[in-house]
C-alpha cells in the first residue's frame, strides 16, 4: 500500500542497541541486545543527503547516500511505498565497527526504524515490526543481530522460503535477570565476509547434533537457568573453523572456559562475550589486548523519539 511523501522538516531521534549473535552454539539463530547504543537523528529535507558522523566510524564511513542508515531509510520507504525525499543525518556512534557487536545491524535497524516512524508506521504494531525486521535483515543477509537490536532481550531468528529471498522471522524471549554479560573488545577488526568464508560447506553429523542440543540448551539457560551457560555456549559448528582469523580471541575463549566462565566469540568476532558470575572476571585470566566492558542486556530494543 503506497503512502504520500514524508513532509519536509519531519525528524526523529533513534537510539539503537548493540548486539551479540551466535552465543556459542546458536549459529545464525541466537542473538542478544547489549547496553551500548548508537544515537541517530534523521530529518527530511527538500533534496539531497547530508551525513555527519561522530564517534565510532567517523571519517571512515560514507558521508553521502551510500551510508547504511540512509540506505536503510530508503529501503524502509520502498517497502512502505513512500516516495524518497532529501535527508539530513547525524550519527553519534558508540558501537565499535567490525568487532562482532552488530554495528552494521544497528545502523540498518536505526535507518529502518527512522523510515517507518517518519512515514507514520508505528513499530509497536506487530505487522509493522515484522516488516521492519524483514527490511533490516535483507540489508544484513541474516536476522539474528537485526532482531536483537530491533526487539531487545534475547531473540531466536530463522528464515523461511526461497533462498534467493527468504522471509526472516524472530521471536523475543525475556532474558534471565541474573545475566551479566561482559564484552572483551580487542583493537583489531574482523570482517564477517572473511570469517564466513572460512566455514566449510559440510560439517560432521555428530557436530550438527551437538550444535542442535546445545542451542536448545542455550535458550533454556539464557531465560531460566544461567547456571547452565557453560555447557550451553559450547560450539563445534563455527568457532573452530574461524580461529585462523582471530587466534587471540580463540585463546581467550578457551582460557575463560577453563576458568569456568561461559564464553564465546561474539558474532563474527573478534570480540569475546563472557558471562562471569555477577559480571566479575576471575583473576588469573590474561585479557591483555582486550578491553572488558560490562554491558547489561538491553531489554527495550530500538527506541524512536519524534522531534516535531
Amino acid at each position: 500500500m503506497s503512502r504520500g511523501a514524508v513532509p519536509v522538516g519531519r525528524g526523529v531521534r533513534v537510539t539503537v542497541p548493540a548486539s551479540t549473535a551466535n552465543l556459542g552454539s546458536g549459529f545464525d539463530a541466537l542473538g542478544m541486545a547489549l547496553g551500548m547504543h548508537d544515537v541517530v537523528r534523521v530529518e527530511t529535507t527538500r533534496r539531497g543527503v547530508t551525513v555527519e558522523v561522530a564517534g565510532q566510524g567517523a571519517g571512515r564511513v560514507p558521508g553521502d547516500e551510500r551510508h547504511l542508515v540512509v540506505s536503510a531509510v530508503h529501503a524502509a520507504w520502498e517497502a512502505l511505498g513512500v516516495p524518497p525525499t532529501g535527508l539530513a543525518l547525524r550519527c553519534e556512534n558508540a558501537i565499535p565497527h567490525s568487532r562482532g557487536l552488530g554495528s552494521s545491524a544497528a545502523a540498518a535497524v536505526a535507518g529502518v526504524a527512522a523510515g517507518f516512524a517518519l512515514a507514520g508506521a508505528d513499530l509497536a504494531d506487530a505487522v509493522h515490526a515484522e516488516r521492519a525486521l524483514q527490511v533490516a535483515a535483507e540489508l544484513e543477509g541474516h536476522a539474528d543481530n537485526a532482531a536483537a537490536s530491533l526487539f531487545g532481550g534475547v531473540v531466536v531468528a530463522w528464515a523461511e522460503g526461497a533462498d534467493y529471498r527468504p522471509a526472516y522471522r524472530a521471536v523475543r524471549l525475556e532474558p534471565h535477570p541474573d545475566l551479566a554479560p561482559v564484552a572483551l573488545v580487542p583493537a583489531e577488526e574482523s570482517s564477517t565476509a572473511t570469517t564466513r568464508g572460512l566455514l566449510p560447506d559440510q560439517v560432521p553429523h555428530a557436530d550438527a547434533a551437538f550444535a542442535a542440543g546445545r542451542a536448545a540448551l542455550a535458550v533454556h539457560a539464557l531465560t531460566s537457568r544461567p547456571d547452565l551457560l557453560l555447557p550451553a555456549t559450547a560450539d563445534r559448528l563455527h568457532q573452530g573453523y574461524r580461529e585462523p582469523a582471530w587466534p587471540a580471541t580463540a585463546r581467550l575463549v578457551r582460557a575463560l572456559r577453563v576458568a569456568g566462565v561461559p564464553a564465546a566469540v561474539s558474532g563474527a568476532g573478534p570480540t569475546v562475550l563472557a558471562f562471569p558470575a555477577k559480571g566479575v572476571l576471575p583473576e588469573g585470566v590474561d585479557v591483555t589486548g582486550f578491553t572488558p566492558l560490562a554491558l547489561p542486556v538491553d531489554l527495550a530494543g530500538v527506541r524512536v523519539e519524534h522531534l516535531d
